[in-house]
């Protein structure tokens, strides 16, 4: 499905145009001006899947936090965003071809705290855990006796630490760990719980946190999300497991300008081949 059709980046010109209508001598940084158009990126079209590719610093992030912005996507982490921001997406445009059910931009940022949060919620229960061992030793030889209904949970937790064993105590009165989950199996289940039907998606990076095997899963289930359920899928990464994706038009931005690629023609692939190559009698021995 094809939802967002084309976005056309402000160029180079139109940046210069604007800059010099301002006191440049009054700010630090002016972006995003000076990361996309001087790499003459100009209209990007859109395939239902499509991949901005390049190394650090080439401005993979930033094209995917223009397009979110313009369109109004639903985020939920910040993002490096500036005072020219708004002054920039004025020079931009796009073209929808269908309204999708929802747009929502997913960074790494995203999955950390997602993370961050779940350790920080087990870190609370394992907390709740030591406290209710040392009441269960309390309630078991407690001499409580039973004044008014208002005692009757507490006499509830005294009988049962009097009948069950310690474990059996503890497990009854804590919620179990909200995860047992790897910290790349949550990135996972957090990208498959977040893509929903019919909706148009920004990954930025969805291969941090991942090992292998779960970018290879999070990669089918991609191509699944597009095939079978009516998503488009816009991202920015550098992992051969995700360039690898099918039908996925790929825009290389360490090309100036930018132009598209076969997957198999990127520098970072490239590297990757050649390396495994150089060993490759080490892996058929």
């Amino acid at each position: 499905m094809i939802y967002l059709k084309n976005f056309e980046f402000a160029c180079a010109e139109a940046e210069e145009a604007f800059l010099n209508g301002i006191r440049r001598t009054c700010y630090d940084t002016f972006y995003p001006f000076g990361v996309l158009g001087e790499k003459e990126i100009g209209k990007v079209e859109f395939e239902p899947l499509t991949i901005f590719y390049g190394g650090n610093g080439s401005g993979k992030t930033t094209a995917i936090n223009i397009i979110a912005e313009l369109l109004g996507a639903k985020r939920e982490s910040l993002f490096n965003c500036s005072d020219f921001y708004g002054d920039y997406l004025n020079l931009c445009d796009f073209e929808i071809a269908k309204k999708p059910e929802e747009v929502s931009v997913i960074t790494s940022d995203d999955v950390f705290d997602f993370m961050l949060n779940i350790r920080s919620l087990n870190d609370g229960i394992d907390m709740r855990r030591s406290q209710l061992f040392d009441e269960y030793m309390d309630k078991k030889h407690s001499e409580f006796r039973l004044k008014s209904l208002e005692d009757y949970e507490e006499l509830k937790k005294v009988v049962d630490a009097r009948r069950l064993t310690q474990s059996k105590f503890v497990r009854k009165n804590l919620a179990k760990n909200v995860s047992e989950h790897s910290n790349g199996e949550s990135a996972y289940i957090y990208f498959t719980n977040k893509i929903k039907e019919n909706g148009l998606y920004l990954l930025d990076e969805p291969e941090n946190s991942l090992s292998p095997e779960n970018q290879i899963e999070l990669s089918k289930f991609i191509e699944n999300s597009i095939r079978f359920f009516g998503c488009q899928i816009i991202m920015a990464t550098h992992s051969p497991f995700m360039l690898a994706l099918k039908g996925a038009r790929i825009y290389d931005l360490d090309e100036t300008p930018v132009m598209t690629k076969q997957w198999t023609k990127l520098k970072n692939v490239r590297t990757y081949f050649n390396f495994f190559m150089n060993h490759r009698k080490e892996f058929e021995r």
